[in-house]
């Protein structure tokens, strides 16, 4: 039995018992659930109307939530402040996309040279990650649940060859989260576009290449019609969280039960989105490659060592900056190092 049949029947054992057994302490919800990714844009996109179709089922309809595509609501990327309004109840994102307003919250959607799905979920459930996650949005009066994730990127499209560090000097990218800071170390110029703004970026010349996902998502957008080369590892994504983010006055008015159901649903889509998106990208490639012409290289271990230390100088920096990023950087990478001999003993290298 596969894993989405197994999350399935798990879904539906419980909106049976919820539904047998009825939850006088339940207050109706209607919610409009803002997303970040378009509903037709693969892994993302689908997690997201997942997510609210069995949150409303599992809640036997006491939270009705209803998916809203990007710049419905408001723009694709720029959900913090309605959320903490309480303009808009619910949006469907990542907290890397509100790292402006508070550095930290980057640890919660991905980091350079950062850990895999084991040892990163092991940290942010297990070795005390989340209460950072908490403290931070608690402050804004938002409510964050990691709710999705997704295997190693790819590192960037370009539209010519890149032999070297120096070929990145003065280039115009649209880079994410904390990878653009060293990407800035190299001579980048980086912004940060929402997905849909990206292809019209490259096809007017705003930005000269750009990265977003692995390729079955990057495929949705098409950047392969503009830009040929194709670089991997994504060394600044090993793997990436999705959040459900909630304004915390309408989370603190659910029942217990609710909350419960809420949790639930994002601890099955986080798995569901992850085995659905490994499973994907080997045809992906296959795709991009016979059937786009798209020219796939590896950065080699110089590039990547020189990367890592620029990472290095980097989180040093930031962490001089803001309190809570150095407090989280200190806390991630004591729980990195004391992992490293299971790591390194238990895993197949």
């Amino acid at each position: 039995m596969g894993i989405k049949a197994i999350l399935g029947g798990a879904l539906a054992a419980a909106v049976m018992i919820t539904a047998a057994t009825g939850h006088a302490e339940d207050v109706r919800k209607r919610w409009k659930m803002h997303s970040s990714f378009g509903s037709q844009v693969a892994i993302l996109g689908p997690a997201g109307v997942r997510v609210a179709k069995n949150i409303t089922e599992l809640s036997n309809g006491s939270i009705r939530v209803k998916f809203f595509e990007p710049n419905a609501l408001v723009p694709g990327i720029q959900y913090f402040d309605p959320i903490s309004s309480g303009s808009l109840p619910a949006a469907w994102g990542s907290p890397g996309y509100n790292m402006g307003q508070e550095p930290a919250l980057a640890f919660f959607s991905a980091v350079p040279f950062g850990p895999g799905f084991a040892e990163y979920n092991a940290w942010v459930f297990e070795g005390g990650g989340v209460k950072f996650l908490d403290e931070i949005y608690a402050k804004h009066n938002i409510k964050s649940l990691m709710c999705g994730m997704i295997p190693p990127e790819a590192s960037g499209w370009f539209r010519k060859e890149i032999k070297s560090l120096n070929d990145l000097q003065g280039l115009k990218m649209r880079f994410f989260g904390l990878g653009a800071r060293v990407m800035e170390k190299v001579g980048v110029s980086t912004q940060l576009l929402a997905g849909g703004d990206i292809y019209p970026a490259l096809e007017l010349g705003s930005i000269d290449a750009t990265e977003f996902s692995m390729p079955s998502i990057d495929e949705s957008y098409g950047f392969y019609q503009i830009a040929k080369h194709y670089y991997f590892p994504g060394w600044h994504q090993p793997s990436s969280y999705a959040e459900l983010a909630i304004n915390l006055d309408e989370w603190n008015s659910l029942s217990d039960h609710q909350r419960f159901v809420i949790e639930t649903v994002c601890k099955a889509n986080l798995m569901e989105e992850f085995t659905q998106a490994e499973a994907m990208q080997g045809a992906a490639l296959d795709r991009m490659v016979n059937e786009h012409g798209v020219q796939v290289h590896q950065w080699s271990d110089e590039t990547l060592n020189t990367l890592q230390e620029k990472w290095q100088e980097v989180a040093g920096e930031m962490s001089a900056e803001d309190a809570m990023f150095k407090t989280v950087w200190e806390h991630y990478s004591a729980f990195r190092k004391t992992h490293k001999a299971w790591r390194t003993l238990g895993y197949l290298k």
